[in-house]
């Protein structure tokens, strides 16, 4: 089932997320409808606050190329444990603040660690988007948006975007 997408600013992308202590089905339904919501809007990431619950739950697939096969990622509390010294700077967007975009500087390589739908842990290093992906999806989280890593005054820009969007909407 899709869902909707929250749209910055709302109060509940700035919250913290709490870990999750049981893999429930419901919460194994919950990715299984973010991952629809991500692959309809489209997007590569979403994370649980996105769609207005506050567990730390992300999905994510990063294959854009025609004719590959999609590699969808269910993480139930994801964390980086390393991360590399290089950079890369990716021009990152996000679905709760449609059609701004920014130039935003991550670490290149990460390790992550996760539990997967089954309660398995899981590790992996990410590379390149995969990385950034990652990284910008732990970020929600942690009640953090690409845009806070932005200069105040082209923060301040995109959230009156925002609110204009978000009082047309309601307008419709």
């Amino acid at each position: 089932m899709k869902r909707n997408i929250l749209i910055h600013p709302d109060p509940r992308l700035k919250k913290v997320c709490a870990p999750v202590t049981d893999l429930s089905d419901e919460l194994r339904n919950l990715a299984d409808d973010m991952l629809e919501t991500m692959y309809d809007a489209p997007g590569i990431g979403l994370a649980a606050p996105q769609v207005g619950v506050l567990d730390r739950l992300i999905v994510m697939d990063c294959v854009k190329e025609e004719g590959e096969a999609p590699r969808p990622l269910v993480m139930f509390n994801p964390e980086v444990i390393a991360s590399s010294d290089e950079t890369n700077v990716y021009e990152e967007g996000c679905l709760s603040i449609p059609e701004q975009f920014a130039e935003v500087t991550r670490p290149k390589v990460v390790d992550v660690t996760w539990l997967d739908r089954d309660g398995n842990l899981q590790k992996e290093t990410f590379d390149g988007l995969w990385a950034t992906c990652v990284q910008h999806e732990i970020d929600h989280l942690n009640g953090k948006l690409f845009i806070d890593y932005l200069k105040p005054l082209k923060r301040q820009m995109i959230t009156r975007k925002m609110q204009k969007l978000k009082r047309e909407m309601a307008r419709t």
